[in-house]
């Protein structure tokens, strides 16, 4: 950890999350302020209505996907479920912007910050030349090792951590601070392309929220340690980034175009929006649930960090 504060890439990829979610939020504000002007109020129905009555215009297009298409209609099933039971989805105030950050961040914004420092672990030794200094001393490699993936959960669990703080404080400053105990509907499911209602219920948005960051957290240690196997077969820290790049931009342009594709669902960059599992929307193929993501995400996760050890051990250095 010492060793990973001194390169200054903990506080780099910090600030890279502050200027992002100040973007984030301006962005925000403005959409907010020219919903209102277009409307001319601030009711909350009266924009929700709007959103409903935009989508279903979309949907009247002949030139949408299906599977575009079945996005659209169960989030407009959910919309209006919204507006019947007279709950407002986006109650004004940071801890909203903070749940729907973290759902559009999961899936490709906090992986890449978390791979910026898992990529760099074990292959930084290499490049340096200090891998060799390091496996004479009298300490076993996989102690050695071990000691590099503790501080990659440690990271993790602090970026997380800032991820939150900074969302919250940045955009309490622009929407307020109140919201935590805002009602919040869970329990969507979707069943072929019908959604269903049955087990929809209420639940406070505090505890949403610390449901999201779990979903979060597990995501991004997962990335992280696939990253981390990475860092131990290539030595060069680009390389490594790079096929880790390669692998979440692919998973999120095959999240949108799988759904004839059945056996992509065991793709680990496929599964890794599992916060869409608590807003209701329709997974990328037919077969996919949460516990299914998962627990492929976790066999994904077990089997490098495998191989990371396997090959640590046992590869010749020179």
């Amino acid at each position: 950890m010492i060793k990973l504060v001194r390169k200054k890439r903990l506080l780099i990829v910090t600030l890279i999350m502050g200027v992002l979610i100040s973007m984030f939020t301006y962005a925000q504000l403005r959409e907010t302020q020219r919903l209102q002007e277009k409307l001319g109020t601030t009711d909350w129905r009266s924009t929700l209505q709007q959103e409903i009555i935009d989508t279903q215009n979309r949907l009247s297009g002949s030139q949408i996907s299906d599977d575009w298409r079945k996005q659209l209609e169960i989030r407009v099933a959910q919309q209006q479920y919204y507006l019947d039971n007279d709950i407002n989805p986006s109650e004004p105030g940071a801890p909203t912007f903070v749940r729907g950050f973290i759902e559009n961040a999961i899936q490709l914004l906090l992986p890449l910050m978390i791979m910026i420092i898992a990529a760099d672990l074990v292959s930084s030794e290499y490049s340096l030349g200090s891998i060799k200094v390091l496996l004479t001393r009298p300490v076993k490699r996989w102690k050695i090792l071990l000691s590099k993936y503790i501080t990659l959960v440690m990271s993790v669990s602090f970026l997380i951590l800032m991820f939150g703080v900074l969302s919250y404080l940045i955009s309490g400053i622009v929407f307020g601070f109140k919201g935590w105990t805002a009602p919040i509907l869970t329990g969507f499911s979707v069943q072929g392309n019908d959604l269903n209602t049955a087990d929809v219920h209420l639940i406070s948005q505090w505890r949403y929220i610390l449901m999201e960051f779990g979903l979060a957290w597990f995501v991004s240690l997962v990335v992280g340690t696939l990253a981390f196997m990475l860092s131990v077969l290539i030595k060069s820290t680009a390389a490594g980034m790079g096929v880790m790049l390669a692998c979440l931009i692919a998973g999120t342009i095959l999240s949108s175009m799988v759904s004839s594709w059945n056996s992509a669902k065991y793709l680990f960059m496929v599964n890794l929006n599992l916060t869409s599992y608590l807003q209701g929307t329709a997974p990328p193929t037919e077969g996919m649930t949460l516990g299914f993501s998962l627990g492929v995400l976790t066999i994904w996760g077990l089997a490098g960090l495998l191989v990371s050890f396997l090959v640590f051990t046992k590869k010749d250095v020179y």
